[in-house]
Parts: C-alpha cells; sequence; structure tokens
C-alpha cells in the first residue's frame, strides 16, 4: 500500500471541512447564522439541502427543550452535525409572553406584522418604565452519536410604541435598544450580528464546533498513522 506524503496530507487537511446542518428552513435564520459562522473552517447546509428531514414542532416549555429537540431530529435523519435554534421575544409586562409561543402568538398563518402588532395592542396602555423586555435565544448542536449540547444568549431592550425599521424579521421593528437609539430592525445585517441575542448564543456556540473540528482533524491525521 502506498501512503501519500506529509504534504498531501497536510493539503487534505487543508481541505477538509465539517459539515453541519441548521435544523430550519427559515432563510433570514440561515442567512444570519451562516454570516456568523464564515469564520470557522464548516461547510453550512440546512433543512433545504433534505427535504425529507423532520422539522420538529416546538412542543418544548422553553427554549433550550425546542432547540434540543429539533437539533437531536435533525441530526438522527441526516447523521450529521445539527446546530438547531429557538428564540423569542419576553416582555416584562405580559408576564414573559410570547415567550416559546412568539412564533405562533398571533395564529399559525400570521406574518410578522401580525406578530407585533398584536405585542403593541396588548401594550398600548403600559407606561415606559414598565415597557422592558429581552430577546432570548437557545443554540443546540447534536451528534449522530447522541451528544447534544445547548447554550443560551440574551438581548435586553423596551417595547416600542410603534414599529421602526425594515431590517431584521419578527419582532425586530418594535424591539428598542436604547444604549444604541434603535430598534433591531434599524441596524444593518452587520451591527444586529454583533449584538443580537441569537449572535450571543452563537458566539458559546461557535466554542463547541471549534472543538469539534478539532477533534474532526485530530481523527483524520489518525487515520493516517
Amino acid at each position: 500500500m502506498q501512503f501519500p506524503h506529509t504534504t498531501d496530507i497536510l493539503s487534505l487537511r487543508n481541505l477538509t471541512t465539517m459539515e453541519i446542518v441548521l435544523a430550519t428552513r427559515n432563510r433570514h435564520k440561515v442567512n444570519e447564522i451562516r454570516a456568523m459562522l464564515m469564520d470557522l473552517p464548516i461547510t453550512i447546509l440546512s433543512l433545504q439541502d433534505f427535504p425529507n428531514a423532520p422539522e420538529p414542532e416546538e412542543t418544548g416549555s422553553s427554549f433550550a427543550e425546542n432547540a434540543m429537540m429539533k437539533a437531536s431530529a435533525v441530526s438522527c435523519a441526516t447523521g450529521k452535525v445539527a446546530l438547531a435554534d429557538d428564540s423569542g421575544l419576553e416582555v416584562d409586562a405580559l408576564d414573559g409572553k410570547p415567550g416559546v409561543y412568539s412564533n405562533r402568538f398571533a395564529g399559525p398563518k400570521a406574518t410578522d406584522r401580525d406578530k407585533y402588532l398584536k405585542v403593541l395592542d396588548l401594550m398600548k396602555n403600559v407606561p415606559e418604565p414598565k415597557r422592558t423586555a429581552r430577546f432570548r435565544a437557545a443554540v443546540a448542536i447534536a451528534e449522530p452519536n447522541g451528544n447534544v449540547e445547548v447554550v443560551e444568549g440574551t438581548c435586553e431592550g423596551i417595547i416600542a410604541h410603534k414599529p421602526r425599521g425594515h431590517h431584521g424579521f419578527g419582532y425586530d421593528p418594535i424591539f428598542y435598544l436604547p444604549s444604541i437609539g434603535k430598534t433591531m430592525a434599524e441596524l444593518t445585517p452587520e451591527e444586529k450580528n454583533t449584538i443580537s441575542h441569537r449572535a450571543c448564543a452563537i458566539q458559546k456556540a461557535k466554542e463547541i464546533l471549534r472543538r469539534m473540528v478539532q477533534k474532526q482533524d485530530i481523527d483524520s491525521q489518525g487515520s493516517f498513522g
């Protein structure tokens, strides 16, 4: 048997990347997460690449539970590392609602506009000091062997009195950031990706992914040993 030269091994290692599947068909999420992970040696796929893969219902009682269920189901179905996030808006004056029901708060077929207008309607008589809220995100990474890790991130703000901005999605137009003087929807994608709840969680998730890439790298070296 002829073994490859050291230079060939290095070349193979440089070209090797780890594939992960984002457990979503939401193109906004895919674009955001892809931008946040672009500095890692990974190939990012999504459920658009696996039409027959399931997208489990979010039946958990927390963002973390939902993220873990989605990541595990997609990893099992695809045989690849899967990353899932579950996120939403928590409004203190509404006892934490919409919370885990953020995506279907205004009904199963509601548009983003329907969702944030419902929140504004519920908040119309709430005074400024009591309009505090936060975006919360949980990111889970599941491996085909059943291992799952989850991390969380939050972004504090207040509910605006009217929508502003045209970037982002979901509740971004009514989530005001006092320290910046803008709603989340008034931020550019680059600005949002440095301060958002999802960005915070993804930064923690990157450490998990780096560890996985390093392990893959070590395993691939061992295969030539």
